[in-house]
C-alpha cells in the first residue's frame, strides 16, 4: 500500500492527487507538480475548499477510485451472510419463534410482532439473498434494500439482542444502500459496462471513515468513566489465557488496570486518528488487528471483530486493491479485481478542470469533462453532514429518551459504551397477587421468556409485566399485580435493588420521554467500599465465599439459605439492620461490626432500620462442596498410590473402579458409590478439556469447521423445510418429525463446550 503522504489517511482527499503522486516517482523532477500546502498534505484538501458551499459540495463529490469501496462491500456482504446463520439466529429460528408458544417478547414498538414461523424463515431468506447480492455486487440497490429492510425488522423485533455491533451493521447497510458500492469487482459491472470501474464520489469514503472513527473515538470517550479508569469494569478479563504473556512481568491486578483498561482506553481514543495518517497507519493496523483478534477470543460477538478488521483498509489509498492484486499470478487475473490504473467517469462525481503552468496543466481523469453541480451532488453533501451530526449526537441523546435510562443511559446498543459496564445478579424474585382473591405467589424468574436482559431495563420490565398480566389468567390468576425484586451489582459494587419492589409494574407509569419513577438510585456514594471488598476477599480461604449487600431504609431482604451452605453468617458494615429468623420468630438488631449466624434450609429477613442505606455481607461456606472436595482429595491419593504401586491394602469393591479407570479411559465406569462415580466423571471431563486445549492448530480448525458446518447445515435444512411448507403446505406430522430430526443431527460425540461445562462447576448457590 502506498504511503506517500498524509492525505491517504484523511477523511477526504483527491483521487487525481493519488495518481499524480505516483507519477512523480516515475517522471523527472522538472515535471513534478508544485508543492502543495501543509493543510493539503495533511488533510487532502485546501482551505479554499471550505470557503463556500459550492466548493464544499465539489470537494465531497470529487471523483475517487472505487476499488477500496468495492472490496469492503464484498467483505461486508460475506460477513453478513455468515452472521445471518450465527448471531442473527437462522440456525435456531424455530426455537425463538415457535408458533403458538406463550412467549413474552420485547420489540422496540409494541405493535411489532413476529410473523408465523415459516414466514419468518422467508424474511431470513430475503435478508440472506440481500447480503449475498451485496457481496457479489449483483442488483446492488435491490440487494441493499432487501438486506436493510429485513435486518432492521429483525433488529427492532427484539431489544434483548441489541448491542453496539448489531447497530453498526445496520448503519453500514444503510450507508451502502446510498453509495456506489458496485463500481468495482461486481456482477453489475459485468452486466452494465457504464458502471464498471467508474469513479465514486468522495463522500462515500468520508462517510464510512467517519463512521468507524466515531465507533472508536466515542467508545474511548465513554471509557473515561471512573469505573473503567479505576479498573472495575472488566477486571475478570485479566485472568484469561490471552493475557498470560503480560502476567509474566506484571501482577494480575496491574494487568487488569494497565493492559485491559488502560490499553483499551488509549486504543479506542487514538485508533481513529492513527488510521488517518500514513506515518502512523502501520502501527495502527498492528494494534487494531491485535485488539480485534483478541476480542474474537474474549467475547462471543460474532462477526464484529472481523467486520472491524475489514474496515481498516478503508483508511488506505482507495486504489490499494489494484496494487495488491497486481502481485498475483497472471492466470488468476480473470477472477481477480481489476488491476489496471484509472477509472471511467461517473455522473455521481463532480469533475473540475485543474489549471497549472506550462506542462503542469492537467485535465480531469480519463475523458471526463468538467461538470456542474447537480441536485444529487448537493443532496449527497447534505446527507453526509446531517448523518455525521446525528451520529455524534445519538450517543448523548439520552436526555430526550429518559424512560430508557436506568443505571446506565439509554437502550444499550447505540451509545458505543462497549464493555464499560459489567453486571452480576444475585437475587431475583417475581411476586404476583390475585386482585380478586388476594392470593399471593411466586413465579420462576424468566418464565414465558427466553431472555434475561429484562432484569436491567425498566422498559423491558414493563413489557414483561404486561405480558405476564396477559398470560397468568390462563392459570386461574385473575387481574394479577406483578412485583419484581431484582438485586444487581454493577462494576463490582454492592448488590442492591435496581427497581422498587413495592410497585406493581403492571399499573406503573412508564413513558419513553419521562424519567422512570420506580427506578432505585445507584448507591454511588458506596463505591469506595470496593477497595475494602478486595481486602476482605483476599483474607478468605478458598472455600469461603462472600456477597456484599446494600439496601435502602424501610425495605427488607427476604432470603432462603440453601442447606448446602451450612455455615452462613451476616456481618454489618454500615448502618443498622434487624434480622428476623422466620421459623424461630426471633429478631436481632445488628450494628456495624456485629454479625449473626443464620440457619441453613430456612428463611430469614433483613430489615434496614437506619436512616441511611445499610451495608452488610453474607459470609458462607458450601459445606457440601467442601466435604465433596475432601473426599475427592482422598480418592485421588488412593488412585495415585495404586498407579505407583505403593498401595499395600486391597481396595474395597466400591473403590475398584479407580483401578479400571486408567485401563480404559473411554469406557463408562460402573461405579456403585456415587462419590466415586462423580470423581471419575470429573476426571474424564478434565482430561477432555486438557486434550482440547493442547490440540494442534489443524485439530482446532477442524473442530471449528465441523461445528460451524452442522450449525449452518441446520439453518439451511430448516429453511428448506419452511419454504416447502409455504409452497405446498405442511406434510404429515410423522414426515415433518423425521425431517426436523435429520436437520438436528450433529457431529459424532458432539457435546456442549467442555470448557463451559467444567468452568464454575462448583459455583456458589444463590443465597
Amino acid at each position: 500500500m502506498e504511503a506517500g503522504d498524509a492525505t491517504a489517511g484523511a477523511f477526504v482527499r483527491r483521487d487525481g492527487d493519488d495518481q499524480t503522486a505516483k507519477d512523480q516517482h516515475k517522471a523527472p523532477k522538472r515535471e513534478q507538480t508544485p508543492t502543495r500546502s501543509k493543510m493539503e498534505q495533511i488533510f487532502g484538501f485546501k482551505k479554499e475548499d471550505l470557503t463556500s458551499w459550492h466548493s464544499f459540495v465539489s470537494l465531497l463529490n470529487r471523483p475517487t477510485d472505487p476499488a477500496s469501496l468495492g472490496i469492503f462491500r464484498c467483505l461486508f456482504g460475506l460477513l453478513m451472510v455468515i452472521d445471518i446463520t450465527q448471531e442473527r439466529g437462522l440456525s435456531n429460528l424455530d426455537y425463538k419463534y415457535l408458533d403458538g408458544a406463550p412467549v413474552c417478547r420485547f420489540p422496540l414498538f409494541n405493535f411489532l410482532q413476529p410473523l408465523p414461523l415459516d414466514w419468518m424463515y422467508l424474511v431470513y431468506v430475503v435478508m440472506f439473498l440481500g447480503a449475498s447480492g451485496i457481496m457479489l455486487g449483483c442488483f446492488y440497490r435491490l440487494s441493499c434494500l432487501m438486506f436493510l429492510s429485513t435486518y432492521w425488522y429483525i433488529f427492532f423485533l427484539d431489544k434483548t439482542t441489541w448491542n453496539n455491533h448489531s447497530y453498526l451493521y445496520g448503519l453500514i447497510g444503510f450507508q451502502l444502500t446510498l453509495m456506489d458500492g458496485n463500481r468495482y469487482w461486481s456482477i453489475d459491472g459485468l452486466r452494465r459496462p457504464s458502471v464498471r470501474n467508474a469513479h465514486v464520489p468522495l463522500w462515500n469514503y468520508t462517510l464510512l471513515r467517519a463512521q468507524i472513527f466515531i465507533v472508536y473515538f466515542i467508545a474511548g470517550v465513554k471509557k473515561l468513566d471512573a469505573d473503567w479508569v479505576e479498573g472495575y469494569s472488566m477486571s475478570y478479563l485479566a485472568h484469561h489465557w490471552l493475557f498470560d504473556p503480560f502476567k509474566l512481568i506484571l501482577p494480575v491486578e496491574l494487568v487488569s488496570l494497565l493492559v485491559v483498561h488502560g490499553g483499551g482506553l488509549i486504543l479506542d481514543l487514538t485508533a481513529g486518528y492513527l488510521l488517518f495518517f500514513d506515518v502512523t497507519r502501520p502501527y495502527a493496523f498492528f494494534f487494531v488487528s491485535y485488539f480485534h483478534c483478541m476480542n474474537s477470543q474474549l467475547f462471543s460477538i460474532g462477526m464484529f471483530p472481523y467486520t472491524m478488521l475489514a474496515t481498516s483498509p478503508l483508511f488506505c489509498y482507495p486504489d490499494w486493491p489494484r496494487n495488491f492484486f497486481a502481485h498475483f499470478p497472471s492466470f488468476l487475473r480473470p477472477v481477480l479485481p481489476l488491476t489496471s490504473p484509472g477509472s471511467q467517469p461517473s455522473p455521481s462525481c463532480v469533475y473540475e478542470e485543474i489549471q497549472g503552468s506550462g506542462t503542469q496543466q492537467r485535465q480531469t481523469p480519463a475523458a471526463a469533462k468538467p461538470s456542474k453541480l447537480r441536485l444529487k451532488h448537493k443532496l449527497g453533501a447534505i446527507f453526509t453532514v446531517l448523518y455525521l451530526m446525528e451520529q455524534f449526537f445519538m450517543p448523548y441523546s439520552h436526555f430526550i429518551t429518559q424512560g430508557y435510562n436506568n443505571w446506565t443511559n439509554g437502550l444499550y446498543g447505540y451509545s458505543w459504551d462497549m464493555m464499560v459496564h459489567s453486571r452480576s445478579h444475585q437475587h431475583v424474585k417475581i411476586t404476583y397477587k390475585d386482585r380478586k382473591t388476594g392470593e399471593t405467589g411466586y413465579l420462576n424468574p424468566g418464565v414465558f421468556t427466553q431472555s434475561r436482559r429484562w432484569k436491567d431495563h425498566g422498559d423491558m420490565l414493563k413489557q414483561y409485566a404486561t405480558c405476564l398480566h396477559q398470560y397468568l389468567p390462563r392459570y386461574n390468576i385473575s387481574d394479577p399485580e406483578i412485583y419484581f425484586d431484582i438485586w444487581v451489582s454493577i462494576n463490582e459494587r454492592f448488590q442492591q435493588r435496581i427497581f422498587d419492589p413495592r410497585v406493581d409494574i403492571v399499573r406503573a407509569e412508564w413513558s419513553p420521554f419521562k424519567p422512570n419513577k420506580w427506578l432505585m438510585p445507584l448507591l454511588v456514594d458506596l463505591s469506595p467500599w470496593r477497595t475494602k471488598f478486595q481486602e476482605i476477599e483476599g483474607s478468605l480461604d478458598n472455600q469461603t465465599e462472600i456477597v456484599f449487600i446494600a439496601d435502602f431504609p424501610g425495605l427488607h431482604l427476604e432470603n432462603f439459605v440453601s442447606e448446602d451452605l451450612g455455615n452462613t453468617s451476616i456481618q454489618v458494615l454500615q448502618g443498622q439492620v434487624n434480622v428476623e429468623i422466620v421459623e424461630e420468630k426471633k429478631n436481632y438488631t445488628l450494628q456495624p461490626g456485629e454479625q449473626i449466624k443464620v440457619p441453613a434450609g430456612a428463611y430469614h429477613k433483613v430489615y434496614t432500620v437506619s436512616e441511611d442505606p445499610s451495608c452488610y455481607m453474607y459470609v458462607y461456606v458450601n459445606t457440601t462442596e467442601a466435604a465433596l472436595q475432601k473426599n475427592f482429595t482422598k480418592l485421588y491419593e488412593i488412585q495415585e498410590r495404586v498407579r505407583n504401586g505403593t498401595e499395600t491394602e486391597p481396595l474395597p469393591p466400591e473403590l475398584q473402579p479407580l483401578m479400571a479407570a486408567d485401563d480404559d479411559e473411554g469406557s463408562e465406569v460402573n461405579a456403585t458409590d456415587p462419590i466415586v462415580r462423580l470423581f471419575l466423571k470429573r476426571q474424564r471431563r478434565m482430561k477432555e478439556v486438557k486434550k482440547r486445549r493442547e490440540a494442534g492448530v489443524l485439530e482446532r480448525l477442524q473442530r471449528f469447521a465441523v461445528k460451524k458446518y452442522y450449525t449452518i447445515r441446520r439453518g439451511i435444512l430448516m429453511t428448506a423445510i419452511a419454504m416447502r411448507n409455504l409452497a405446498v403446505g405442511l406434510p404429515p406430522l410423522e414426515q415433518l418429525t423425521r425431517e426436523v430430526a435429520y436437520a438436528n443431527m450433529k457431529e459424532p460425540q458432539a457435546e456442549a463446550s467442555q470448557d463451559e461445562r467444567l468452568k464454575d462447576e462448583v459455583g456458589h448457590a444463590e443465597l
